[in-house]
């Protein structure tokens, strides 16, 4: 038995919007409070993002085990609570480091690796579970309705962070933190309540293959692999602007805390805006995924030169919004097609895919961080800024060249189950 109704569809998408809301504030507000407010080389929280890029390597064996076993529930509850549960720790460690940064780093360690684990347990088991609970003449809307969710959450943590956090204080910044921790694991426990009973297949497969076996035999679809490397390449752009996007907002523009919090919640909403209305052009028969990833790649390079180049921080701030939102359809799109391929392995799939895009997520901050540290010792901030977007947009448009080399727009073969 699937799950049809797209009322049952969008509460368990609630779970992709926790997960969302949660995972924005350490790439966003931390990685802003540490740099500017705290006065940190950039290349420390960029070494603690990597950190929680880097456990989610645990990703493929998540959802190998959403594969062979039932009950993913428990590991998209479990590990949005871990989330939570890193947050507050790490604005612990924001409190602690005017008196010494010793304990706070200790405290950032084990809160950055809590937070990687924790998203990367609940977000392959969600979409595992979406993939698995929704019919195939759906999983391409309802993967769109699920990165939409995502958006959102981004955008409400944002931006409601941001308004509670006015009249900015460490101590208002653990208490505001632990209420989004707590908001986030109330909608993960609303989104998946009841799911899994409504599926009839949520008994273990028998004779499925080890985890290695599974990799091994994901790894040799050529199909797999080559957008295994988009993906790595696409995500080191779309990230590598990520933890200098609210230092360049304070450094450059002078905005304060809340002000470049709501500025990054504004590029998330142009994002949100990119997506749905590349989903509304679809659904009329206009564009396809390989058209929505190009366009959005070649967009956001756009965006990104108008930020080195000193233009107005507003709209140059949407036109990255919008082209990241674009992007987003086309990549994730392809991406439920492919993992859908083998019956019995779509987790195992979602979880390699999910590895190459931490490993090159955490590679783009380390990138970005270390350059910026290097780049600020010789030239203005402005100058230093503008590098890194350079870097990015050079890379978002090689990636627009293989999209168009390696995303088809025909139907998957037959061998294929039509689908994050």
């Amino acid at each position: 038995m699937k799950v049809r109704g797209w009322g049952v569809i969008a509460r368990l998408c609630l779970a992709n919007m926790a997960i969302g809301g949660l995972a924005a504030l350490p790439v966003n507000l931390f990685n802003r409070l540490m740099t500017v407010e705290l006065a940190l080389p950039a290349l420390l929280p960029g070494l603690l993002v990597a950190l929680h890029y880097a456990v989610q390597l645990t990703r493929p064996a998540w959802g190998h085990r959403s594969d062979v076993r039932a009950g993913r529930t428990p590991f998209v509850i479990g590990g949005t609570a871990l989330v939570g549960l890193g947050l507050i720790l790490a604005t612990l460690g924001i409190q602690a480091a005017p008196a010494g940064h010793a304990l706070a780093l200790v405290l950032w360690v084990v809160a950055y690796t809590a937070i990687g684990l924790g998203i990367g347990a609940a977000g392959t088991s969600f979409l595992a579970l979406l993939a698995t609970a929704v019919p195939d003449a759906r999983k391409g809307a309802a993967a769109t309705l699920a990165w939409l969710m995502l958006i959102a959450g981004a955008i409400v943590a944002s931006i409601g962070t941001g308004i509670a956090l006015d009249p900015y204080s460490p101590a208002r910044l653990v208490a505001v933190v632990a209420v989004v921790a707590a908001i986030g694991l109330a909608l993960s426990v609303i989104a998946t309540l009841g799911i899994e009973r409504r599926l009839a297949a949520t008994a273990p497969l028998r004779d499925a293959p080890p985890l290695r076996a599974a990799l091994r035999l994901t790894w040799a679809d050529p199909a797999a692999r080559a957008f295994t490397g988009f993906v790595f390449l696409s995500i080191l752009a779309f990230y590598l602007s990520e933890l200098v996007f609210e230092p360049f907002a304070g450094h450059v523009h002078g905005l304060s805390p809340e002000a470049s919090t709501k500025l990054s919640g504004g590029k998330d909403g142009a994002a949100l805006l990119g997506m749905i209305a590349a989903g509304a052009l679809s659904s009329f028969g206009i564009g396809s995924l390989r058209g929505w990833a190009v366009a959005g790649c070649v967009i956001s390079a756009a965006g990104l030169v108008a930020l080195g180049t000193g233009a107005p921080l507003l709209p140059a701030t949407m036109t990255l919004g919008l082209g990241n939102g674009l992007f987003v359809v086309g990549a994730i799109g392809s991406m439920m097609r492919l993992a859908a391929a083998r019956a019995g392995s779509t987790g195992t799939r979602m979880g390699v895919f999910g590895a190459a895009q931490a490993i090159a997520a955490g590679l783009a901050g380390l990138i970005a961080t270390g350059t910026l540290d290097a780049a600020r010792l010789v030239l203005p901030d402005a100058a230093a800024y503008a590098t890194i977007f350079g870097v990015e947009a050079a890379l978002f448009l090689a990636a627009a060249l293989v999209a168009l080399r390696i995303l088809g727009d025909r139907p998957a073969p037959a061998t294929l189950q039509p689908g994050e």
